[in-house]
């Protein structure tokens, strides 16, 4: 089972989650979405491929409340691990996702695809459609 573990404010990350979903059970494989405040680092530090989606907040940082301190600990465990990483974002040019990124590349894990996706607010058809390719990606990792 491949988790799709994400933190949304206003929406724009969940339909996100909800399009890698799609992806990764279009390629036949059994996925859920899990909310990151109804989940542990410790109770995914075993999944071998993983999904973590969060917006751009602030100062183009991870949410701060339950996304970092979350990645705080996971990244001590991701060594080995195949992880997506998608986000939505408002402003700037993405500089979240590329430290997100090298976070957890520091830490031994893959990243799928070389970089994680970001799209400008809401996802629109094409959005969705880079979404669900994320997620067949994922579920051939």
């Amino acid at each position: 089972m491949i988790k799709v573990v994400y933190w949304t404010g206003s929406g724009n990350t969940q339909a996100m989650a909800e399009a890698v979903l799609k992806g990764i059970q279009d390629a036949g494989k059994e996925a859920e979405l899990v909310f990151i405040d109804d989940t542990t680092p410790a109770d995914v530090a075993g999944d071998a491929v993983i999904a973590f989606g969060c917006p751009a907040m602030g100062a183009e940082v991870l949410e701060e409340g339950s996304v970092e301190p979350f990645m705080a600990d996971y990244e001590t465990t991701c060594n080995g691990k195949k992880i997506a990483l998608f986000g939505s974002y408002g402003w700037g040019d993405g500089q979240w996702m590329r430290d997100w990124e090298e976070r957890l590349k520091s830490n031994g894990a893959t990243i799928i695809n070389g970089e994680g996706l970001i799209i400008n607010d809401a996802p629109d058809a094409d959005g969705v459609a880079q979404c669900e390719a994320l997620g067949k990606a994922i579920a051939e990792a």
